[in-house]
């Protein structure tokens, strides 16, 4: 193909053109293809390659040639420009990358997304969406069983921070249905409660609802990082007395730094007595449900009058998979529902009951379910809680292993999968009765970091926590990590850390 004829070609398929054309597209498609088999998906999961190619932002933005002209480019010029994305991302299936509550591919759940992508669906009515209608009708509906729900409603939102807004919305309108045509002046002051450790997507919730920030009672947390019950008694009840209206608890089942699982059967026995609807962030923590061996951890969660899980977390579905569910049926629509005419006719050809979009806050939905629905149908129930456990047994190897290792400290007993822990360079490990030590050992995990991120060895995060400083917290959420990558983090850390 000339190169004339080539960017004629890409630029009808770029938008001017009545759609793809096999004899111009199959090519193209089919290298992209092969493109993200061999360097994203199996390239970037290949322990012999970088996690990242890290390179400065100013040095980047000239690799990657970002500028939009008018002119289109030639196919060949676009595959090139998409390999370097390929190149220079930080492949997050990487059994190195451990950074994040989310990582891995698992390449039945890619799968399902390239279909969803190649069939571009909106998923609000059953005429445009039959499938992916039935699909998440049935996917919710296991989900709920392992809740414990004996009846459900629930959707796909795009996004944990969304789906608490969901159970925010409800608590709000099941208290006050009025909110929904009289708005929030006359409601008082409404007040949230969560714990000190709690997803920052509450307090977000709350400033676009308009309840404001700071009337997201914060509740202090046990040793173990757990929600204090007794404290959020004390919290509620100053509440009251100074003319707050208390309307919803958020507990967080799997905290997003420590993995910690607040106490759900006593804020269960609290929300009942106060009156308040009982909200369970369970978007990390939410996977250990499908274990036998782990779902104790959850116990109580059928009292929640909402939940929040993500598969696209712990159960390594591609991003994004959220999921919201609450055992108040009919609540969703109540509280959301614009009834659009044009949208949810109601003498319709078949029954409208499968016409789902109006308990939706969007319009336009993608069809997250698909990428969970066909991972979970290739490796069943079985495979699933076999993904959960190996999470578990590896963070409790790699627990036992910096236990028995010299300069590395636990910062407290796992919940979950995440590990959070310091290490001590040699420097270090004489000088904790040094005034200065905290400020030292501050400065050790953001120095190793870059190291690994520069190298492209590993990614792991730190962060402060309260009066701690600087720790690493290595999550454990891809199954393909073994014993030997365990050795691999611990040496790794070590060797780029004894030095300073």
């Amino acid at each position: 193909m000339s190169n004339e004829n080539e960017s004629n070609s890409l630029g009808r398929m770029c938008g001017w053109e009545s759609g793809p054309d096999p004899s111009l597209h199959s090519h193209f498609l089919s290298q992209c293809l092969q493109l993200l088999i061999e360097k994203a998906v199996f390239g970037g999961t290949d322990r012999s390659t970088k996690v990242v190619d890290w390179v400065d932002p100013e040095d980047l933005k000239e690799k990657l040639d970002l500028a939009l002209e008018d002119k289109g480019v030639t196919q060949a010029d676009l595959l090139r420009r998409l390999n370097d994305v390929v190149k220079y991302s930080v492949k997050t299936g990487h059994p190195y990358f451990i950074n994040q509550l989310f990582s891995s591919i698992d390449v039945y759940g890619l799968a399902g997304q390239w279909v969803t992508d190649a069939l571009n669906p909106s998923v609000y009515t059953y005429e445009v969406a039959p499938v992916f209608t039935l699909m998440e009708i049935e996917v919710l509906k296991v989900m709920a069983k392992f809740v414990g729900y004996d009846q459900h409603d629930g959707l796909f939102s795009p996004g944990g921070s969304m789906s608490n807004m969901y159970g925010m919305l409800l608590a709000r309108y099941y208290r006050f249905p009025q909110v929904k045509k009289r708005g929030v002046s006359g409601l008082g002051r409404l007040v949230a409660f969560s714990s000190i450790d709690a997803h920052y997507s509450i307090a977000k919730a709350a400033m676009t609802m308009g309840l404001g920030a700071d009337n997201v009672v914060l509740v202090n947390v046990d040793d173990e990082g757990r929600m204090d019950v007794n404290h959020l008694k004390k919290c509620i009840a100053k509440s009251r007395q100074e003319g707050g209206i208390p309307f919803m608890v958020s507990a967080t089942e799997g905290t997003t730094v420590l993995g910690a699982y607040d106490p759900i059967m006593a804020i269960a026995d609290v929300c009942q007595a106060e009156g308040l609807w009982l909200h369970c962030d369970a978007a990390w923590g939410g996977g250990a449900l499908i274990s036998n061996k782990h779902k104790h951890k959850l116990t109580g969660i059928h009292r929640a009058d909402s939940i929040t899980w993500n598969p696209h977390k712990m159960l390594a579905s591609p991003q994004q998979c959220s999921v919201f569910l609450t055992k108040h049926t009919g609540l969703l629509k109540d509280c959301n529902s614009a009834s659009a005419s044009y949208l949810f006719q109601k003498d319709k050809f078949y029954d409208t009951v499968y016409d789902t979009g109006d308990k939706h806050l969007q319009c336009g939905r993608r069809a997250d379910v698909l990428k969970f629905w066909t991972m979970w149908k290739a490796k069943g129930t079985e495979g699933l809680e076999k993904h959960i456990d190996q999470l578990f047994d590896m963070a409790h190897l790699f627990t036992e292993t910096i236990r028995k290792r010299e300069g590395f400290r636990l910062l407290m007993e796992p919940q979950c999968t995440n590990v959070c822990f310091w290490y001590e360079p040699p420097s270090l490990r004489s000088e904790r009765s040094n005034p200065k030590y905290n400020m030292l050992l501050n400065a050790v995990a953001p120095k190793i970091k870059e190291r690994m991120v520069k190298s492209g060895s590993m990614m792991v995060t730190y962060q402060p926590l309260r009066s701690n400083p600087n720790f690493f917290r290595l999550v454990l959420q891809n199954s393909a990590v073994n014993k030997d990558d365990i050795k691999y983090f611990v040496d790794q850390i070590e060797e780029l850390g004894k030095d300073l």
